[in-house]
């Protein structure tokens, strides 16, 4: 910038412009095995694998709080899954149906345009600025699953697994209602329905109208489908939600001659950290460790 002298007008300069520059991810000197979608094992530094993680699991958008508590449940999820894990010759995979879901930074960059700069020193910064940090329970490190968004509470790990855990208790946590696809619906005709649930529940009786093929359902205290009476059978929620591909245990059904609509409220299993809770969270002034904490 041109040195002004006190008294002296600025006038007819152009504007600086300043270009922002991307800010190196330090290593954490933990190295892993991560196995790739294509089945190739890539040794990468876990603030490289988290950077990768925290991109994928969640907007970059969000505030930089929000950001910090997915760094630190991600680098918890690793640590702890990488003692526990499938995987013979690898710490995890990138597939989040298994592991965690991840990005490689250019791909990441790609997809954020002209915000790529800024966006990834946002996730640097999270991942740079929680070094080190992870959650313990007893001395424990703790199973730290998050979600999208729940519905106005999390679920009780014990009502979706069937394990009671001291640290997965249901909590309320708004905020689920800013994410664009907290309600949704699926529609399946009554053929498809009969055939998918014929082969996973033999004993279902489904003849007759589909408005008499599900009864007595069971919902938890934050309102996820517990069981429910499915042609007869009981079936957990779970089992519908996997079944039909819906986004969370949270539905209702309306039905028709020859089809059937589950509208859905949420999305995820429900349990841990609410992504949509913890930018609520952050928005209203809690730091990350208030949101990890709740």
């Amino acid at each position: 910038a041109a040195l002004i002298h006190q008294g002296q007008k600025q006038e007819n300069q152009d504007p600086q412009v300043e270009t922002q520059q991307e800010v190196a991810l330090p290593d954490s000197g933990h190295t892993l095995r991560i196995q790739g979608s294509d089945g190739q094992i890539t040794q990468m530094d876990l603030n490289q694998y988290l950077w990768g993680v925290v991109a994928a699991e969640m907007p970059a958008s969000f505030h930089e709080e929000a950001l910090k508590a997915q760094a630190v449940a991600a680098r918890t999820y690793a640590l702890h899954r990488g003692k526990t894990n499938n995987h013979p010759d690898a710490d995890l995979c990138t597939d989040y149906r298994c592991c965690q879901a991840w990005i490689a930074k250019d791909q990441a960059q790609s997809n954020w345009g002209d915000k790529a700069i800024e966006y990834t020193n946002k996730i640097t910064a999270a991942v740079a600025d929680t070094a080190n940090q992870v959650i313990l329970y007893d001395g424990q490190l703790i199973d730290a699953v998050f979600h999208s968004s729940s519905a106005s509470a999390t679920q009780d790990a014990v009502e979706v697994w069937g394990n009671s855990v001291p640290y997965l208790q249901s909590v309320v946590s708004p905020g689920g209602t800013a994410f664009d696809g907290y309600e949704s619906a699926v529609t399946v005709s009554a053929d498809d329905f009969r055939e998918k649930v014929g082969s996973a529940f033999p004993a279902a009786d489904l003849s007759g109208p589909p408005s008499a093929w599900f009864k007595a359902s069971v919902r938890s205290d934050a309102g996820g489908i517990k069981t429910v009476k499915l042609g007869g059978v009981t079936v957990e929620g779970t089992a519908v939600r996997e079944l039909f591909g819906l986004r969370s245990t949270n539905f209702t059904v309306t039905t028709a001659d020859d089809s059937l609509t589950f509208h859905t409220i949420g999305y995820g299993h429900g349990v841990g950290l609410s992504q949509y809770g913890a930018k609520y969270m952050a928005e209203n002034g809690a730091d990350y460790r208030e949101i990890l904490a709740h």
